[in-house]
């Protein structure tokens, strides 16, 4: 048979067309199928698998003896599942109206539950839900299939107040991040490790079966130093009016007792706070830690730098005697002493146990303010002293500092001040603390808050013959001088040292609070056969150190009271 040419040419494209059409849609389902597979898989998977994250419980904090200062509690929630129906049944209805009979709410819930109901959604009935309720509703509603308990934890802060400038808080902004102290700095041990479950569901959401892919690891344990017996009692008989600080740390640097005033409570930050709370701490600065990040002036504890570099340079001796007029004169110029008072004949013992300037504004006429820098830093005041936290380096001035600064050269009148804890000179209570510390072992110790926390020695360059006359005058200090109070203590070996540290200038008018001198006690305390340790009080414009004094006496009375109790239960 006979085919015109044009109907063949017209065949070969539509065959070609044809052929074009089914390799395309050939190719198309491969990239669906065989490109794309992962992808779609993926895409039907999430249809009917869910993925949860299981909640790690936080790691806990406690004290030395393993007494919990941060811990989590269980929190349970009940939940309405919405099971996909139009309208609740009359079961279901007499279920709903039980449970908020149960747990006291209103009415108008019942109308987010049909919601829920027709969603097949969950709705959260109740946040921690109360342990009458939970068993009240186990009880009543056993069989009820809408009606479920979500477990989760809370931080909480069984002890409020108490270390929570070394406890820190959390921040519920942020999925509760740690923000402050151990719960900021350890916050990649303590959040521990999220578990997760695979949960398969029908078409409507409905769970049908799930799978534990990781458990949750809970976080780890810190054990700090901190005796929880000495932190409470130290809460206690700090003055609730002021502030300060309070200091209790052995030999060895480990701090058993870091408080602040005035404080916080952690636990209000686990729900959001008001812009009233907020703004109130900001106006106390309560978040300061005023132990490691607050710096005075050392005052009279600066007398034992004074008198170690004095002692080592040969300007005094222990068997130098002083005549104290109530002043001294320095170019033209009355350098008062401590009070204005007139101690006549004395020893360089009987001058420090007494406070009395008279040697020290010797020793400030005779050495250069870089010399008593030199001993300061040695001694380890004017720099960190390594502790975990953050905390201010102070100030030791130099003349090469205050040329510096000040554009000004250093005179020789500001070192008597300086000789006697004024001046430029800023410390912290914790530098204090090693600094008394030092004195009595011959070494700087490293402060430390952690019981797995290295211990850290290094020896100082003062004499031991020199450390061994300072021992001795702080001796004084407590049977014959300013901390005579604590000579009455019984089963103590005690060394002393008060201060008081002027703001302002003396004589200045008006005296306001704000103007009042601060009021330190430090002292170096051994209890019958304690280890020994040293004791820091630092009181804000309490006037004078009479106070610290007082607080200090409380502190060992209470202190003393504890060991004996805790002998008594151990030989028992």
């Amino acid at each position: 048979m006979y085919i015109p040419h044009i109907f063949s040419a017209r065949m070969r494209h539509i065959l070609f067309l044809i052929f074009f059409a089914l390799s395309t849609i050939v190719l198309y389902l491969f990239h669906l199928q065989i490109s794309q597979m992962h992808q779609f898989k993926s895409l039907s998977k999430r249809n009917y698998l869910r993925t949860e994250k299981v909640a790690s419980p936080r790691g806990n904090i406690t004290d030395q003896q393993g007494t919990l200062l941060v811990t989590n509690r269980p929190v349970y929630s009940l939940l309405w599942e919405g099971s996909g129906k139009v309208t609740l049944s009359a079961g279901q209805r007499q279920s709903a109206q039980q449970a908020l009979l149960i747990c006291n709410l209103d009415q108008e819930v019942l109308q987010d539950i049909e919601i829920a109901e027709r969603r097949s959604s969950k709705l959260k009935l109740v946040h921690d839900i109360s342990y009458e309720q939970l068993s009240t509703v186990l009880e009543t509603l056993p069989t009820s299939r809408n009606l479920s308990i979500k477990q989760t934890y809370e931080r909480c802060y069984p002890y409020s107040t108490t270390a929570c400038h070394i406890i820190g808080y959390l921040s519920v902004k942020e999925s509760l991040q740690g923000k402050m102290g151990l719960e900021r700095l350890y916050e990649e041990d303590l959040q521990g490790q999220a578990g997760q479950i695979l949960k398969v569901t029908n078409a409507i959401g409905n769970p049908l079966h799930a799978h534990t892919i990781s458990h949750a690891l809970a976080g780890k344990t810190l054990q700090t130093t901190l005796n929880l017996s000495f932190q409470q009692f130290a809460e206690e008989i700090f003055p609730q009016d002021l502030e300060g600080s309070i200091i209790f740390m052995d030999e060895d640097g480990a701090l058993e007792v870091v408080l602040s005033r005035p404080s916080f409570d952690p636990n209000i930050f686990l729900k959001p706070i008001t812009h009233s709370q907020w703004g109130l701490l900001q106006e106390k600065k309560g978040f300061m830690n005023r132990a490691f990040s607050a710096c005075y002036p050392p005052a009279s504890l600066f007398k034992l730098v004074s008198l170690a570099a004095g002692l080592e340079t040969g300007i005094v001796t222990p068997h130098t005697h002083w005549n104290c007029r109530g002043y001294t004169d320095f170019k033209g110029r009355h350098y008062h002493c401590n009070n204005d008072a007139v101690h006549g004949a004395l020893t360089t013992k009987q001058a420090f146990a007494l406070s009395c300037n008279q040697p020290f504004y010797e020793i400030g006429k005779r050495l250069s303010i870089d010399t008593l820098a030199w001993y300061a830093q040695d001694l380890g005041l004017g720099n960190k002293t390594g502790i975990l936290f953050p905390e201010q380096q102070g100030l030791i001035p130099t003349s090469q500092w205050k040329r510096r600064v000040k554009n000004e050269p250093w005179w020789p009148g500001e070192t008597l001040s300086a000789a006697i804890g004024q001046s430029s000179l800023l410390v912290t209570p914790l530098q204090i603390a090693c600094l008394l510390s030092a004195v009595c072992t011959g070494y700087r110790v490293r402060p430390r808050i952690l019981t797995d926390d290295p211990i850290v020695h290094e020896l100082l360059s003062i004499r031991p013959s020199t450390l061994s006359y300072i021992q001795e005058c702080l001796q004084g200090v407590i049977t014959q001088g300013t901390g005579s109070m604590l000579g009455s203590l019984k089963g103590f070996k005690l060394k002393g040292k008060s201060g008081t540290a002027q703001v302002r200038a003396r004589h200045a008018q008006p005296i306001r609070k704000k103007d009042m001198p601060h009021g330190y006690f430090a002292a170096h305390v051994q209890y019958k056969h304690e280890k020994p340790r040293v004791l820091i009080i630092l009181i804000e414009h309490a006037g004078s150190s009479s106070h610290a004094i007082r607080v200090a006496y409380q502190f060992l009375v209470r202190y003393a009271q504890a060991v004996d109790k805790q002998s008594k239960t151990a030989s028992e």
